[in-house]
């Protein structure tokens, strides 16, 4: 080990590990690692399964390690269904050459085992959704049948007790939202502060043109996204509907759409840039831990229509950067979108509150964190 005391400019340069769930697609926690491997350009990877070509440049360039999920028959595309053998997953990856893991976690990477004397940083994304207080929207009998989901959650209830279980194995926890802090607080009996995650506002900017009359959805297509309810919000609102994004949805989604939604798939981001650009507002029908889609069409100059609750209490401002929807339901999504079309906003206020949330502010932030946790005692959990 090269020291016990983290990154020192007059000491030994500290051998970083970077944990992450999976490496399938460049979503929000994608943007953080890439964040990180800019941060530390010598760190190595570690993941349960990476799909070559699936992530930026910067992180593919990292030396990248998989886990026996990688190798397991159909992984490539239905790696989800091994979800009972990941904690076996990321406890055998060998890290003990490192002095520093930093772990971005939604799932077990924080549960990652770390080397005697070495530091474990944790930012986290959410404790892991299904195992704790949304397994109906995975699991539920309406999802799978009345008999597997009764058998997945005796599955889903030892996968809670074991992630409640290696809860202490980071140092520090470090969260994208309040709203995350909390439910690290509730699940993990752990505290955390919070670093809001990356928005490229560099790349995402408005442009001098009038939007369409659409509204957008960028989402990966899961149930707890809700995008089904952004289908009949705008179905009673008589706008079309367009969805970036793939999933295991989709094919009920599409059964559920009517003529005037399109679903676009896959695209670049230089692609979703121009349907942020040109919308008429952007839709965040589900509950999310922290919404990077919000900040990007934010950061384009346009309104957001969300679920008042979860993170958007924390990057949309009702009223002048879009519209906070109290009621989970068509008809109140339905009304938010009549109000938004007849409405003004300024595109350049709304821009200036994506730029809170920059990259370069993430950067400095984490910066900051990791080093001062790196410092501490090994061993010593003091967050």
């Amino acid at each position: 080990m090269a020291t016990s005391h983290g990154p020192d400019p007059g000491g030994p340069t500290p051998r970083v590990a970077l944990v992450h769930d999976w490496l399938t697609g460049m979503r929000g926690g994608e943007k953080v690692l890439e964040v990180l491997c800019e941060l530390y350009p010598a760190a190595e990877i570690f993941t349960l399964l990476h799909l070559p070509g699936s992530v930026s440049a910067t992180i593919e360039r990292h030396r990248i390690h998989v886990s026996f999920v990688q190798r397991l028959p159909g992984a490539a595309r239905h790696y989800r269904s091994y979800l009972p053998l990941f904690p076996a997953a990321v406890e055998r990856f060998d890290l003990s050459g490192f002095d520093l893991v930093i772990s971005t976690s939604h799932c077990v990477a924080k549960s990652a085992v770390k080397a005697p004397g070495a530091h474990h940083f944790c930012y986290c994304l959410t404790p892991m959704r299904y195992a704790w207080d949304q397994f109906d929207a995975y699991f539920g009998p309406d999802r799978v049948g009345r008999l597997p989901s009764a058998a997945l959650r005796v599955v889903m209830g030892g996968l809670a007790r074991w992630d409640r279980a290696t809860a202490g194995r980071p140092d520090r926890y470090v969260a994208i939202s309040q709203y995350v802090a909390r439910r690290i607080r509730r699940y993990y009996n752990r505290e955390a502060e919070v670093v809001y995650p990356p928005v490229d506002t560099v790349f995402y900017q408005p442009v001098q043109v009038a939007p369409d009359d659409y509204c957008l959805v960028v989402s990966a297509l899961v149930p707890y996204k809700r995008v089904d309810l952004a289908i009949d919000a705008c179905r009673l609102a008589g706008i079309p509907l367009r969805i970036v994004g793939q999933g295991p949805e989709r094919a009920r989604l599409e059964r559920l759409a009517g003529p005037e939604v399109k679903f676009l798939g896959g695209l670049t981001d230089e692609e979703i840039r121009v349907l942020y650009q040109r919308a008429a507002a952007v839709l965040l029908p589900g509950e999310e831990d922290f919404g990077i889609v919000p900040l990007e069409a934010q950061a384009c100059g346009r309104p957001v229509v969300a679920l008042g609750r979860g993170g958007a209490l924390e990057t949309v401002v009702d009223g002048m950067t879009g519209l906070l929807v109290e009621a989970s339901t068509p008809a109140a999504f339905a009304d938010a979108l009549a109000r938004v079309r007849q409405a003004t906003f300024d595109p350049a206020a709304i821009r200036r509150h994506a730029e809170r949330f920059s990259r370069e502010r993430f950067a400095a932030e984490i910066r900051a964190a990791i080093a001062e946790t790196a410092a501490a005692p090994a061993g010593a959990a003091r967050w």
